[in-house]
């Protein structure tokens, strides 16, 4: 089997490495400054696999990723995990006691944190970076005045210290990454449990329609099928127009699936599969602990 090439966000310590580290067995790893470059790069062939963040436990949807797939890229998911974030504050090494002025992240990462940071560096200038990677990189060069949130990893990159572990303000801070693909390829994967399979819809009603998304839902639950999460979505055509998405806790089969399609395009509704997958649940090790 070819090598295959694995775009990622990143640079090198992001949460998304830890994740392809944790999933992979073997392959090129690419990383890629934002999510909308990795799926580029996907779309045009460059790379066979793309790695991207898609919903934080604490935050919600990662709509970047989310709209770039709809509206921008035709790509499939074909696999998801879930791995624990653990956020950390991180320092220059040469950090003396001086007070911290800055601190850099993700916007997501500084959200999470955002109890701690409000308790302790009220005064502090916050400034968002493309991903905890790059705010590691950006303290690094900045000195003693500035911090980074990120974990363990982007810390041992740059030669940064942990200030205080575990910052987040939830324990259960949890991220689905989703892995997507344009040409289907077999993945070469760890021995890594599949929790469970799953299958991603997207439904768009239509206008002007009463009680649509009642019979949406109605389709899929006189089938017994599951729904673990449905999300609104705007459809970028006008105040109101929004798409929805839909996990079902199942793989796609030949005979529920296409009878909630043909039950819904009978109601005027669309609905494109997205992706039929296997869900993987990482637990990756720390070092850390608060």
């Amino acid at each position: 089997m070819e090598t295959q090439k694995i775009g990622y966000l990143g640079p090198k310590g992001t949460f998304t490495k830890m994740a392809v580290d944790s999933l992979f067995d073997g392959g090129e790893f690419v990383s890629f400054d934002t999510i909308p470059a990795c799926l580029d790069a996907v779309e045009a062939g460059e790379i066979d696999t793309g790695v991207v963040p898609l919903e934080n436990a604490i935050e919600g949807s990662v709509h970047l990723t989310i709209d770039y797939l709809i509206h921008q890229v035709n790509q499939a998911i074909i696999a998801e995990l879930t791995v624990p974030i653990r956020q950390h504050l991180l320092t220059h090494p040469e950090y003396d006691e001086h007070d911290i002025t800055e601190i850099h992240s993700h916007s997501h990462a500084i959200a999470q944190c955002h109890q701690y940071l409000h308790k302790h560096y009220p005064e502090a200038a916050i400034h968002y970076t493309a991903s905890t990677g790059r705010a590691a990189e950006i303290v690094r060069e900045k000195g003693v005045h500035a911090a980074a949130i990120g974990n363990h990893l982007a810390a041992e990159m740059n030669g940064l210290n942990i200030l205080e572990g575990n910052i987040h303000d939830y324990d259960n801070n949890h991220t689905r990454f989703a892995v997507v693909q344009k040409e289907p390829k077999t993945l070469k994967v760890k021995d890594q449990p599949v929790k469970k399979h799953k299958t991603t819809v997207m439904v768009t009603l239509p206008q002007d329609y009463v009680g649509a998304l009642h019979q949406v839902l109605a389709a899929f639950a006189w089938r017994k099928m599951n729904l673990s999460k449905i999300e609104s979505r705007p459809m970028k055509t006008g105040l109101g127009n929004y798409f929805f998405l839909v996990d079902v806790d199942q793989p796609y089969d030949q005979v529920l699936f296409p009878g909630v399609q043909q039950e819904l395009e009978a109601l005027g509704c669309r609905l494109k599969v997205l992706g039929t997958y296997p869900s993987y649940e990482i637990e990756t090790s720390s070092p850390v602990m608060k």
